[in-house]
């Protein structure tokens, strides 16, 4: 698909010019359209990389974390955890990747209202090919280099424990 032809003006800056006329100086405005902005852009960059490969970025991040644990396969409950998305959202992940071969689902041995997941050798295979692509486009984030992409990190950390997303101690 063809990139849209780029704006002779950021309209980001625009608006926010605009915003100072009407209702005074906000930067926190000017910064959240642009990591708004920056989201879109970095999902469809991504998400067109793991395409080929049945995923979108959510299902490749489930898979990931199933190659992370020591068994390939974790609660249903400890996804949506680890992942900080709604029961819902991990069933529907999971039920994806189960009809694509990539993932396995039983019941857990160790709760009997819970649900596994289990990563298969096909997503195995999968999780590693679109690593490979991912990490070639450097996630979508290669106009930074690595010090920027420490810098991001590091500045997005408190508004994540800010919204409780871990505990910082």
């Amino acid at each position: 698909m063809p990139k849209p032809l780029s704006l002779a003006f950021d309209p980001i800056a625009r608006a926010d010019e605009h915003w100072k006329q009407r209702w005074g100086s906000v930067p926190s405005m000017a910064a959240i359209t642009s990591i708004m902005r920056a989201h879109q852009i970095l999902l469809a960059e991504v998400d067109a990389v793991v395409k080929p490969y049945e995923l979108t970025f959510a299902r490749y991040e489930a898979l990931v974390l199933l190659t992370f644990s020591k068994a390939g396969e974790l609660p249903m409950s400890k996804i949506g955890e680890r992942l900080m998305v709604h029961p819902t959202s991990v069933t529907n992940t999971v039920d994806r990747l189960v009809r694509s071969g990539l993932v396995d689902k039983r019941p857990n041995p160790n709760d009997g209202r819970g649900t596994l997941a289990s990563i298969t050798d096909k997503g195995r295979e999968a999780c590693d090919a679109a690593t490979r692509d991912l990490m070639a486009m450097d996630f979508g984030l290669g106009a930074y280099d690595a010090e920027e992409c420490r810098e991001i990190f590091a500045m997005l950390r408190p508004l994540r424990v800010a919204a409780n997303d871990f505990d910082a101690e």
